[in-house]
């Protein structure tokens, strides 16, 4: 009998036939009989091979991402080939699902893959998730297999756990309902996209793509840079004391007239510490990584942005170097414990963490049962041992010292320091001072360790500096004042790091506190979804910063408030979880997102004259009207004022042009606006059938056309000529 692997992608069935042992490939898939889960015999290669009664060979094959998805709108009518409000909402019934035309031949290896006669059996190895799920059954259902099937569900590609997945593979009905949620979501997001963004598009007469996590994300990405342009700064002051060792500050002073009477007090004169408090603080190591905060702190210290982060840590995890990347997961469960302190030793051999002191790490810090969902936090796998990190690519080997940096901080002790605030008298006026002392590194002299090794240091918060020593009573005399200027600050634009964290907790005040998915998207589809907006035209890159284009706030007005909050697609996840789980039905799901389909079409049916004008592209003043001053636009015709009472306009197609052979350029029509006249070279004279140079004057009279003239190079007289 033969077992048929399906993967998501070639390199990880690459990888699961090497664990199992199977080496010969062919067109499309691997086959072979293995060494260790498999069987340790195998005879020939033929389509219906004989072999021992019992003896499994395998089929390991792949299906490169979405073979199959649902079919466009105008697969189910040609009438919905044109966008028209007339034909909303389109509500599918049944949806129709279609083969990637550009992956056609993979699906069809797969069809006859399923359909070999000794094939007995499949197991579903693509992602262990819920887009997972989808590949392998939207595969198996167009294929129209019935053969019974089986679930691997592993969180690293090493050949130990691939193995250890193998050796303990689940019954496919078991994950029957997490198909359904990525069924409903899949389509609920089709329903939603395609007729909210047939409909907004055909209002505004400009394509405008609607989705239920790219614009929420778009409304915060608006609504942070409208709260930086309307910021009133205010103007304030401190006056500052030079002490031994330290300074000291007064409190926000907003008149300058203020602060110099105070510091002419002061200045010269005897500071009393008044009082020294003292506080010990104890800060935790961080949690591990999930997908999410790997790309925050990879676009903070390397300016990665969230797409490149996750294509590097998808390529360290087919390289069997670090654990399954799209989790959402900070914690190991218990049965990585002995695993993750294996690991913890190497990572500390690693260049430059071998430098750090040494410490003997908590593993049981990192394990959290409950606190893990599909898969567990991400760290390095054992191939540590083996793996030259010097030869990797820039970028993996960033993520991956980033990863065993983490791993070695949650595992290290904490770090402890004490808050000092000291408080001194002037004359009546009061100032502060704040410090710390460190009195335990702990998982910061990691940390350390790794950012010196950093040719650019990345932006940390302010830290206080250290103090001298100060005692209640100590006198300071005589002390120098000063007064420093300030401004209020506004709020400050996006990054991916900063929008990356506003997408995971937007909407938390409207999601149960006990809910599995919150935010926006997904770690796994976060980096596209920014990627998405900016192809889009919608928002655009700065540095590192990120902002909204004209197109894209405008798209946020006019869109409404139930396709821009992120409240939408919190309760989405909230419900599909819970049909995940068996707890909700995915008939009852459906059912509500076609009436809000329904709703959207039929309450958002025109709009206002001012509104249609949103997406028009703005156009670019070729020059200012002889007439009236007001600016001249191009047209497909003609430049013509923008006020059309004005009645100027000169026509491309003019006879004076087209009977010259010559058509009016922009920058012609510049010359003639500003200057009066324009050069022009390689004008046609019908009468002696051959070109000319000359200088094209505007000869504008008021009345409805404007008429042109020539003007020729001296004559040897020194005098122009005139046509």
């Amino acid at each position: 009998m033969s077992k048929l692997v399906i993967c998501e992608k070639p390199s990880v069935a690459k990888s699961i036939a090497s664990a199992l042992g199977v080496t010969s490939r062919v067109d499309g898939y691997f086959e072979g009989c293995g060494s260790s889960v498999a069987t340790s015999r195998c005879q020939g290669h033929s389509e219906a091979p004989t072999e021992p009664a019992g003896e499994t060979r395998w089929l390991i094959s792949w299906c490169i991402g979405h073979l199959v998805g649902l079919a466009d709108a105008s697969a189910y009518d040609d009438r919905y080939k044109k966008w028209r409000y007339e034909d909303l909402p389109i509500l599918p019934d049944p949806f129709r699902y279609v083969v990637s035309e550009e992956k056609a031949a993979q699906f069809h290896i797969l069809r006859s893959l399923m359909e070999r006669p000794d094939v007995t059996e499949l197991v579903n190895a693509c992602d262990a998730g819920r887009e997972g799920e989808l590949i392998f059954r939207l595969v198996y259902e167009a294929a129209g297999c019935t053969k019974p099937f089986s679930r691997l569900w592993i969180s690293s590609m090493e050949d130990a756990a691939i193995r250890e997945g193998f050796s303990d593979l689940r019954p496919g009905k078991d994950y029957d309902s997490l198909y359904q949620s990525a069924i409903c979501r899949q389509k609920a997001d089709w329903l939603i996209g395609i007729n909210a963004s047939r409909l907004f598009s055909v209002l505004y007469h400009r394509t405008l793509n609607v989705g239920r996590v790219q614009t929420p994300t778009l409304a915060m990405l608006a609504d942070r840079d409208s709260k930086i342009v309307l910021f009133h700064k205010e103007k304030y002051h401190h006056v500052r004391l030079a002490l031994e060792g330290a300074e000291a500050v007064s409190e926000k002073i907003p008149a300058m007239e203020d602060a110099q009477a105070i510091r002419d007090a002061c200045d010269g004169q005897q500071v009393v510490c008044v009082s020294v408090a003292r506080e010990k603080k104890t800060e935790k190591p961080p949690k591990l990584y999930d997908l999410t905060t790997l790309q925050r702190e990879a676009n903070r210290v390397f300016g990665y942005t969230a797409k490149q982060t996750l294509d590097y840590a998808q390529s360290l995890y087919e390289k069997k170097l670090l654990t399954y990347p799209r989790t959402d997961s900070r914690y190991l469960t218990g049965d990585m414990a002995e695993t993750a302190s294996v690991v913890l030793h190497l990572a500390a051999r690693v260049p430059p963490f071998d430098a750090c002191p040494e410490f003997f790490p908590d593993v049981l810090a990192l394990v959290n049962e409950k606190e893990v969902s599909d898969h567990h936090a991400l760290i390095p796998t054992l191939e540590l041992e083996k793996a030259d990190v010097t030869v990797l690519p820039v970028g993996e080997r960033n993520i991956l010292l980033l990863v065993c940096c983490k791993l070695l901080c949650a595992a290290a002790e904490p770090f402890v320091y004490e808050v000092v605030t000291a408080t001194f008298d002037c004359g009546g006026h009061t100032f502060t001072t704040k410090g710390k002392q460190v009195l335990s590194q702990g998982w910061r002299a990691i940390q350390e360790v790794f950012r010196s090794s950093l040719k650019e240091k990345p932006e940390d918060e302010d830290d206080e500096g250290v103090l001298p020593t100060l005692t209640e009573g100590q006198v300071f005399e005589p002390v120098s004042a000063s007064v420093t200027e300030h401004f209020t600050s506004p709020p400050k634009p996006y990054t991916e790091d900063t929008l990356l964290s506003a997408m995971e907790n937007a909407g938390k005040e409207d999601i149960p506190d006990d809910a599995e998915r919150r935010g926006l998207g997904t770690p796994a589809t976060r980096a596209a979804i920014i990627e998405k907006l900016v192809s889009s035209g919608f928002v655009e890159r700065k540095g590192k910063n990120l902002t909204h284009t004209k197109a894209g706030v405008n798209l946020v007005t006019v869109l409404p408030e139930l396709l821009t909050s992120p409240k939408l697609t919190a309760d989405w996840e909230q419900r599909l979880n819970e049909v995940a789980k068996g707890q909700a039905s995915p008939e009852d799901f459906m059912d509500g997102i076609e009436a809000m389909a329904a709703e959207l079409v039929w309450k958002y049916s025109h709009i206002s004259e001012d509104g249609r004008k949103l997406f028009q592209p703005e156009k670019e003043t070729v020059g200012l009207c002889p007439r009236c001053g007001k600016p001249v636009y191009e047209g497909k015709k003609n430049f013509a004022c923008s006020d059309r009472a004005c009645q100027f306009v000169m026509w491309k197609n003019d006879r004076f042009w087209t009977s010259r052979r010559k058509e009016m350029t922009r920058k012609m029509a510049a010359d003639l606006l500003k200057k009066g006249r324009t050069s022009v070279k390689g004008l046609w004279s019908e009468k002696k059938g051959s070109t000319y140079d000359a200088v094209v004057i505007l000869d504008d009279t008021g009345g409805k056309y404007v008429n042109f003239k020539l003007e020729f190079p001296k004559r040897k007289d020194g005098v122009y000529g005139k046509k």
